[in-house]
């Protein structure tokens, strides 16, 4: 693989026009260099901004770096130049898989297996997706991990600040402890004024509250609320234990790739409690 990441990036030296750039993108994300496979792609795609396989690669990289808010987007750029391109609906299926969201993951697979019909990776995630697990949550779960792109790996996090690295970081995201008191993150209000404490406060007590709904309706135990606004969505989600995520962006956001945003960001959130711990 050594030998022919040197060829690629010598023919690619010699001819920056060349489609050589894919197979050399894809070469590096398998080995995880994903810093220069991420550059190699963006360079191929302000070459070649209408290649539908451009945006499939840096989808995966992104992928692979967890930033599936940006992945979800080169995936659906990708179905928008090529419709029935298989592996940006097998890659928007992994992304719906992970929100939870079987629907519309499933809907994604039928058309790629329409498309690709011998592709082991569909069926089998189509299988464990119509009942293969032991249960919708296990099974989407399992069909999700079928079709992740192989050699995904955390991005690191700064461990100073509960979300390093996401976007949205200082102004749509906002981690609370069970009594209302910020672990990170900050809201700001559509003139520019900071409400992150008077938000907190109003929010103080609500994960505790929200489950023992739950329990009381016999729906087990809550994952997450999702709400439209007039100006904006909104989605809450308790990360881990009695802590409380909230999430904020502006209407133009639909609520299925809010969905993956909040998931993004309660990862990172997770782990920021666990080192805490």
């Amino acid at each position: 693989m050594a030998d022919e990441i040197k060829t690629l990036s010598s023919q690619l030296a010699q001819d920056p026009d060349s489609l050589v750039f894919l197979r050399l993108g894809e070469l590096l994300r398998l080995k995880g260099q994903f810093d220069a496979a991420h550059r190699v792609a963006l360079t191929g795609l302000e070459r070649h901004p209408h290649l539908a396989d451009a945006h499939d690669l840096y989808a995966r990289i992104l992928a692979d770096k967890r930033d599936y808010e940006r992945a979800f987007d080169e995936w659906d750029m990708t179905l928008r130049i090529a419709p029935n391109h298989v592996g940006a609906l097998k890659g928007l299926a992994f992304l719906y898989f992970k929100v939870g969201d079987v629907g519309q993951a499933v809907a994604h697979l039928e058309a790629a297996r329409l498309h690709a019909p011998d592709d082991p990776g569909v069926a089998q995630a189509l299988a464990l997706a119509q009942g293969g697990g032991s249960g919708p949550a296990r099974a989407a779960a399992a069909a999700a991990e079928e079709l992740a792109p192989p050699a995904a790996a955390a991005a690191p996090l700064e461990e100073s600040r509960v979300f390093a690295g996401l976007e949205g970081a200082q102004e749509g995201l906002l981690l609370l402890d069970a009594k209302g008191q910020v672990l990170g993150g900050a809201l700001k209000e559509p003139h520019g004024r900071d409400v992150t404490e008077a938000v907190a406060a109003y929010l103080a007590g609500v994960s505790h509250e929200a489950g023992r709904t739950a329990k009381l309706l016999g729906l087990g135990r809550w994952t997450g609320v999702a709400a439209e606004g007039q100006h904006g969505h909104v989605h809450l989600t308790p990360p881990a234990g009695d802590a409380l995520l909230l999430v904020v962006r502006d209407r133009a956001v639909p609520m299925g790739r809010l969905a993956i945003i909040a998931q993004r960001a309660a990862g990172a959130a997770r782990r920021w409690l666990e080192q805490q711990a």
